[in-house]
């Protein structure tokens, strides 16, 4: 499959976002904007003055995170707007979609931002392992579901959270669910990468529609995501390093990003003019990275869509 030439990321400087492009009349849409990356994302977005919606799973916490973006980016109060998704359940996901169609105009950009990381083993709503389904299935009915708006609205753009964990992953089409050996890093590395097969596969559909479709590795960041992770012994040592960040300079010399650093490649790719024609790229620190070889695999991306669009009960294979 060949990709768009990517070129210099003259928006950025470094690892942060410096263009001054504006997103008036635009709609965004991010995933889990509540907290973390995807708060200080909507922050940005809405100083660009773009009509934000943040789609959380908790009302509350959406309402109060609704009040930070609108204290910190000075913008208007309409131009921020809280709708309940819950990605662990396709009913949810399905009833947000419908308002969304329904009752939007366009929408410009989608940002999937939202994840878990390395909980203890559950299922959601629909029985699905709860890391997969959360952080890619749900992102992938999602993203089909507001399709024709994207479409409709294009230019636009599609923007996917992924991490370097992917390079951990690998797609095991026997036990997608992680029932028969579940480990808690190894399910959450298998759905960054499926994000990644995903972007890939949407990129080569959307191809000559105007919409792109990118995603990103936010760095090591610090955010609430890391309280989910599960102390048993199978992953004791990763919530020992995670919890390194508590130790006072140990942030600086271990490299970790505060939230709103994390948040500029999903900015940048949200935003960037270069970036207008370039479409299925991996990025980091702003910059196109490369991808493990798994990630590239183009035969283990058309299987894993056509399961999960099964898996999701999406009606036709031919949608896009």
């Amino acid at each position: 499959m060949a990709f768009e030439q990517v070129p210099k990321p003259i928006s950025a400087y470094g690892s942060w976002v410096r263009c001054e492009v504006k997103l008036s009349g635009k709609t965004v849409i991010i995933t889990g904007a509540n907290t973390g990356i995807g708060l200080w994302t909507a922050i940005d977005l809405a100083k660009r003055e773009a009509k934000v919606i943040i789609a959380c799973r908790n009302a509350k916490k959406a309402q109060q995170a609704r009040s930070k973006i609108i204290e910190k980016s000075g913008c208007q109060a309409e131009n921020v707007v809280v709708k309940v998704l819950d990605l662990s359940s396709i009913a949810s996901i399905r009833d947000f979609a419908e308002d969304i169609n329904t009752t939007e105009e366009r929408l410009d950009i989608l940002i999937n931002n939202a994840g878990i990381m390395m909980g203890p083993e559950e299922k959601t709503a629909d029985g699905i392992e709860a890391q997969f389904g959360v952080n890619y299935v749900g992102h992938f009915l999602l993203t089909n579901l507001l399709l024709d708006l994207l479409k409709k609205s294009a230019p636009s753009r599609i923007v996917t959270v992924s991490s370097v964990a992917h390079l951990l992953g690998q797609i095991n089409f026997d036990d997608l669910n992680s029932s028969r050996d579940y480990q808690p890093m190894k399910a959450y590395a298998n759905s960054k990468l499926s994000l990644i097969l995903f972007t890939r596969q949407l990129a080569k559909y959307l191809n000559g529609t105007g919409v792109t479709a990118n995603c990103v590795h936010p760095g090591i960041v610090k955010t609430g995501i890391l309280r989910q992770i599960d102390t048993s012994a199978g992953s004791l040592m990763w919530y020992l390093i995670f919890n390194l960040t508590r130790i006072p300079g140990l942030n600086w010399i271990l490299n970790w990003k505060t939230p709103e650093h994390g948040a500029q490649s999903s900015i940048y790719c949200a935003v960037a003019p270069e970036l207008s024609q370039v479409s299925g790229r991996y990025f980091s620190d702003c910059h196109v990275t490369e991808v493990s070889d798994a990630a590239k695999n183009d035969n283990i991306a058309e299987k894993l869509w056509n399961v999960t669009f099964d898996l999701t009960r999406i009606s036709s294979k031919s949608k896009l």
